[in-house]
């Protein structure tokens, strides 16, 4: 066998890709748009169908190009907690997939008891929050009647994205879903590998409704295509997968992933280690043989800072203008921007906390405001590393990065200046699909974690500057701006 494709399904798209496991590369890719739908303010949600129906036009894509004898295995990577429920007999959706974006389930989260927020962050690592799946399960429970009659018949399948698609692809023969998935849900304890029954019953959720959960290496079932059957093996949500294409396989090892958000994991190595500092503990990847943990912690804007430059201001024509008018002033000229479009994420969890822009004068220009978006994305991962430094006790050695935004050279190089450490650019950018990929061979048995790490090619290696000090003073100036953001009742 020659080649194993990767499939990711996103928010906004599902893409496959061609991994030629003899070059270490892809050779070919497919992706097509999934629609969004937004009923009602904070509301966002997404057909289930048309996930899976795109999903396997871009499967069929790949396969053909390649031949289905040539393919050992697909591996899958998806958007995390986004919510799907569908009729286990039919195979067909209950009613719309309740998006991880979407904020429904507010009020009802933030009503939680005590007791039973310190049990969910004890057994979950979660803070309870609308962001994961169980409030999203219980809201459909409470709202669609058909749901409930289902439910009371045996006959309800819920469970997130991967084990949807799963289900569809295997014609409905395998109900699973992989540790890291389930370790979004809520719902699971990730000391146990197993779901909490304390949980469960809270968020009316009965056991069966739910997926098996596996190792992300396990064999979940085949999916067929032109009469051949080639296994699905090797799952993770997204940021997990994007942790294993990275090679971020040691404790210590962490990724950077600059997208709409800033996501930035942190391995512990085999150490679930409990977060003081507003972070979340989640499952980094499992095997048969060992988990692996990491801490996480995101920022909710990074990338659609940039977008607004460009919509919203019309201060870029494209994206990526950014870099040079950045680079055309020496500094921001005391400009400060904190990114709480819709409040601030980790460590600070305040959905109150609105966008500021400070420091403004006669003298400000657009190239001085363009530098201090681009510098509060690089203070924001610099919040996370400082937490998961206090938190694992563990020294950050370097920071591997992937995302669109990875390609700014002035971001990664002021990255690295104000975390201290190099920033390691890898010459493959497509980092969550390599992981759902070497998942997938390392499950089949045609390459090992060893051989992971010498696949990992750095394209260039940012190394911080000699003199911090101005850095450094930049760095207080936008704490200073995000306490008067935090203000904001």
């Amino acid at each position: 066998m020659k080649y194993v494709i990767a499939l990711d399904a996103g928010t906004t798209s599902v893409r496959a890709f061609v991994f030629d496991l003899r070059s270490g590369r892809f050779i070919r890719g497919a992706q097509q748009e999934v629609g969004q739908s937004y009923p009602q303010p904070g509301w966002v949600e997404q057909d289930a169908n048309e996930i899976y129906f795109k999903s396997a036009y871009v499967l069929n894509d790949c396969v053909n190009a390649v031949g289905a004898e040539n393919v050992a295995g697909i591996g899958i990577t998806n958007q995390r907690e986004t919510a799907v429920m569908w009729n286990r007999e039919t195979g067909e959706p209950v009613c719309p997939a309740i998006v991880w974006q979407c904020r429904r389930t507010d009020a009802f989260c933030a009503a939680i008891d005590g007791e039973t927020c310190k049990r969910i962050k004890e057994r979950t690592g979660l803070l309870p929050d609308a962001y994961f799946s169980a409030s999203k399960i219980k809201w459909n429970l409470d709202h669609i009647p058909a749901a409930r009659r289902l439910q009371a018949a045996g006959k309800l399948c819920a469970g997130t994205v991967d084990s949807y698609l799963i289900y569809k692809l295997t014609g409905g023969k395998a109900f699973v879903t992989d540790h890291t998935n389930a370790s979004r849900t809520m719902l699971f304890d990730i000391r146990s590998l197993d779901y909490d029954a304390e949980l469960l019953r809270y968020f009316s959720v009965s056991r069966d409704m739910l997926p098996e959960p596996r190792a992300c290496t396990s064999r979940m079932g085949e999916a067929v295509f032109g009469g051949v059957k080639i296994p699905i093996a090797g799952v993770a949500g997204d940021q997990q997968a994007a942790l294993y294409g990275q090679a971020c396989l040691s404790e210590g090892d962490a990724k950077i992933t600059y997208g709409t958000g800033l996501f930035l994991l942190f391995s512990t190595g085999e150490k679930c280690v409990s977060s003081e500092n507003g972070l979340l503990t989640t499952i980094g990847y499992t095997t048969a043989e060992k988990t692996v943990y990491a801490l996480e912690g995101s920022a909710f804007h990074a990338g659609s800072s940039v977008q607004w430059l460009r919509d919203g201001l019309g201060l870029l024509e494209t994206s990526a203008e950014s870099e040079q008018l950045a680079r055309s002033v020496p500094d921001t000229g005391g400009v400060c921007f904190v990114p709480a479009f819709s409040g601030l994420g980790a460590p600070y969890w305040n959905g109150e906390a609105r966008g500021l822009l400070s420091g403004l004068t006669r003298g400000t220009k657009k190239e001085h405001i363009v530098r201090a978006v681009l510098e509060s994305i690089a203070y924001g991962a610099r919040d996370l590393a400082d937490c998961m430094q206090r938190d694992s006790k563990i020294r950050l050695r370097e920071i591997k990065c992937d995302g669109g935004a990875c390609a700014n050279d002035f971001l990664m190089q002021f990255q690295a200046d104000v975390l201290g450490i190099s920033v390691n650019r890898p010459c493959e950018r497509e980092s969550t699909a390599l992981g759902a990929a070497l998942l997938c061979a390392v499950s089949l048995g045609l390459t090992d974690e060893k051989e992971i790490i010498n696949l990992r090619k750095s394209e260039k290696i940012f190394t911080p500057a000699q003199d911090r000090s101005r850095v450094e003073q930049g760095y207080r100036d936008y704490r200073f701006a995000v306490e008067r953001a935090l203000l904001r009742k």
